[in-house]
């Protein structure tokens, strides 16, 4: 039990390795320092798709989550088409799994989005912490489908988040992004939350005016984009920071 919390509380970037141990990240102090933290006790809607975007977001320590949400395009999927596309996957990377892994794997994957159905014990029957998040449902005939689109309890200070994060992942991507990358790219905000192109322009939208300004959307003969300006250039790695705090202001 202990190491699979320490695994998960690495892939959600809330632990790091040090000096032979463990030691809270600044996110987790941001987060959960019991007096100054933002949500101490992971009550906030911002907490749970920020940890969705940690582990969806990159494929390093968490490659199941992250296939699942960014190279699976059909809208309705059951385990085993999830299990063959991710073996294949698997192969071509000269990489080597067993098969009951991989299922256990997969299991495990949808399980954090979708209470398990006609369960008898109380773990099965509770909502898991994704749950609430609503980016898979399930299906008759043990199916499973996205809910893509607009995402209401989606805070725009976690878009913002992600979206900075995304881009320092992108090398030399400089002050503008085309609007086609953030709604469609692997490990882009649109594909990780599931969201559809209105959402996206949505949201992009609504972050000059929470972003002061330094970032800007604009849409001109057919060219959509987004642009960095000033600070936001600076040290993004402070401002995503900022961005974050947003979404656990209260009104």
């Amino acid at each position: 039990m202990a190491t699979s919390i320490r695994y998960w509380a690495s892939a959600c970037d809330i632990i790091t390795e040090q000096d032979g141990g463990y030691a809270p990240t600044d996110l987790a102090t941001m987060l959960f320092h019991p007096e100054t933290g933002l949500d101490p006790y992971c009550e906030h809607p911002a907490t749970a798709w920020l940890m969705h975007w940690r582990i969806a977001g990159t494929p390093e320590k968490t490659t199941t989550w992250y296939f699942l949400f960014n190279h699976v395009v059909q809208q309705i999927f059951d385990r085993e088409h999830i299990v063959q596309a991710l073996s294949g996957t698997i192969a071509e990377n000269n990489l080597r799994i067993s098969l009951a892994t991989l299922k256990r794997d997969v299991e495990c994957c949808i399980r954090s989005y979708v209470p398990r159905l006609g369960g008898d014990s109380p773990e099965e029957l509770s909502e898991p912490l994704l749950g609430e998040l609503g980016l898979i449902q399930q299906n008759a005939k043990g199916t499973f489908e996205f809910r893509r689109g607009a995402k209401r309890s989606l805070p725009d200070g976690v878009f913002a988040y992600a979206l900075m994060e995304y881009w320092q992942r992108l090398q030399h991507a400089g002050s503008v992004m085309a609007f086609d990358r953030v709604a469609h790219d692997y490990g882009s905000p649109g594909r990780v939350f599931k969201l559809d192109e209105n959402a996206v322009a949505d949201r992009l939208m609504a972050l000059e005016q929470l972003s002061r300004g330094l970032i800007q959307w604009t849409e001109q003969a057919g060219i959509r984009q987004v642009t960095r300006r000033d600070a936001a250039l600076e040290d993004l790695n402070t401002y995503k920071y900022k961005l974050l705090k947003a979404a656990y202001a209260k009104n």
